[in-house]
């Protein structure tokens, strides 16, 4: 088992708040491979790193595996699994996807199922920050620093769609319950368009981002003491059967082996979920 040694929440400044949804400072120490699976959450994450090389896969699909020492993950609808084996110490930058767009200027839609270097989007830049924060003596001076870079990009960086804002905000606001034609006549736009301009600037379909909007509400009702019936259907599932293939083809097991795991690998308090109001991570065995 991994002992932390330091694991830091900050949130940023004022003027960032609503893009940028926290900072998450880690300092780990490993004794043998630490493998957690990551589930969608509908959070893009920036993982700036300056100890050992981490290895990233999808869960529902193993491919080929990404290593490295910083990682972004766009808005995923299937979790991943992370592997390190080191010395793991960096800060995680936790953005809302359309502060993501403006950040990296980039079509989300090319990337968002992927996991990548930061160097991979932003240049020699993102290596830059990272020396830097390396550098800082303590977890505020990097928290400082990254609210000055994150502001004077986010200041400049193209801003998504009025409507596919709407459209994110109407999901967030129903747990995803809302129904996608009723996403387009609120837009004025067509499903297929509405469709397109989503995964432009955002990633994911409608469709895809209410899956993992309603997944994270079951998860939450299942952490707050429900069955998974009841869970399931508290968070717009047809039915058991429903859930549970969606559960599977988004976390690559079953809801009873991941509640299991999550049990036995630190609880429904777990401390390194991302957020606190959301089940983002499980430790898997080795």
């Amino acid at each position: 088992m991994a002992a932390i040694q330091q694991l830091v929440r900050s949130a940023p400044a004022a003027e960032l708040r609503g893009s940028v949804l926290g900072y998450r400072g880690f300092h780990f120490g490993v004794r043998g491979p630490r493998r957690r699976l990551v589930v969608p959450d509908g959070v893009v994450k920036v993982m700036l790193g300056f100890g050992a090389p981490l290895d990233m896969v999808d869960a529902v699909e193993p491919g080929a595996v990404t290593t490295a020492t910083s990682l972004v993950n766009g808005l995923r609808t299937t979790a991943a699994i992370g592997v390190h084996r080191g010395l793991l110490h960096g800060v995680t930058v936790l953005l809302s996807p359309p502060a993501a767009y403006r950040l990296f200027a980039v079509p989300m839609a090319e990337w968002a199922h992927l996991t990548l270097d930061p160097g991979d989007l932003l240049g020699h830049g993102a290596g830059q920050l990272t020396e830097r924060l390396a550098e800082c003596p303590d977890w505020p001076a990097r928290f400082a620093l990254l609210d000055h870079a994150l502001a004077t990009r986010l200041r400049t960086g193209p801003r998504v769609h009025p409507e596919v804002a709407w459209a994110w905000g109407e999901l967030r606001r129903t747990d995803g319950r809302i129904r996608i034609e009723d996403l387009a006549t609120g837009t004025g736009w067509s499903r297929r368009h509405l469709e397109r301009r989503f995964r432009e600037q955002l990633g994911p379909t409608p469709k895809g981002a209410a899956q993992v909007l309603r997944l994270q509400a079951a998860l939450r009702l299942k952490r707050a003491g429900m069955s998974w019936t009841l869970a399931a259907t508290g968070a717009g599932f047809h039915d058991q059967a429903h859930f549970s293939h969606t559960f599977s083809t988004m976390i690559g097991c079953t809801p009873g082996r991941f509640h299991d795991a999550r049990s036995s690998g630190g609880g429904p308090d777990d401390s390194l979920d991302f957020l606190p109001e959301h089940v983002t991570s499980v430790l898997l065995a080795r």
